[in-house]
């Protein structure tokens, strides 16, 4: 897939088409995590911007936010945001060679999950690069196990409603549409797109390959209506999740 003809088609329905994560963050983690790091004297990356969703928060916390994306089209409409600390640069993210501003903070969300691996390691390893002696990284990327989870949620409400899993309308589990092999590396199929999801294992097991240690590793928890339309009111926590880690 061409990555920037993707993103710009996506553009100007940015808001209809992508899951918001600052909207729906049900434990505010990430607002704690900008407060945390926030730094009117330091620089931020946007590591993957889109829209720029994140800067209500960055371009309060911190001096200056370099906002990157792929997409001119999706860097067109987060200029339009009234933020004067924030400057843009088109750039594809996973390519080896670009050149990247050196800061204290790096924000990226839901960016790492393309379904090619050697992309998504390149993009791991250019957030190492743009990280300045003594910055932190804050990563952002699907959950496998709260993709399994969510299904198994669904397979169990139906269950409970009498409908055994081998008549469930396979609609209904259109992620796992792939290969066997899709399946087990975390590529699950997300409005007709293959979607990199992680699990924790291998995120501790990924990250030093790119040269990044991993700090924490924390939950972005989501409301159970951000994965079903109207779930039974008994479906409460574990609550669907991304996570969220912290790097250095």
């Amino acid at each position: 897939m061409n990555q920037r003809k993707h993103w710009n088609a996506i553009a100007g329905c940015y808001n209809d088409e992508i899951f918001d994560v600052f909207a729906s963050d049900r434990n505010g983690i990430l607002k704690k995590y900008f407060r945390k790091f926030g730094n009117r004297q330091h620089i931020a990356f946007d590591f993957g911007c889109g829209i720029g969703k994140a800067f209500p928060y960055l371009s309060p916390a911190f001096r200056k936010v370099m906002a990157v994306d792929i997409s001119d089209r999706c860097l067109a409409e987060a200029k339009i945001q009234a933020f004067n600390n924030i400057m843009f640069q088109r750039a594809d993210l996973s390519d080896n060679t670009i050149e990247l501003p050196r800061v204290h903070f790096v924000f990226c969300c839901n960016v790492i999950m393309l379904p090619d691996t050697e992309k998504n390691l390149a993009m791991f390893r250019n957030i190492k690069k743009s990280l300045k002696k003594g910055g932190t990284a804050v990563i952002v990327v699907p959950s496998m196990e709260s993709y399994m989870f969510s299904a198994w949620r669904l397979i169990d409400w139906y269950r409970q409603e009498g409908t055994p899993p081998g008549e469930i309308d396979r609609t209904e589990l259109s992620g796992f549409t792939g290969d066997i092999t899709d399946i087990l590396q975390g590529l699950v199929t997300i409005n007709g797109v293959p979607t990199k999801h992680y699990s924790e294992a291998e995120l501790i097991t990924l990250l030093p390959r790119a040269g990044l240690t991993l700090k924490a590793l924390k939950k972005v928890e989501y409301n159970w209506d951000t994965e079903f339309s109207n779930p039974p009111v008994w479906m409460q926590a574990p609550y669907p999740w991304d996570w969220l880690m912290e790097c250095i």
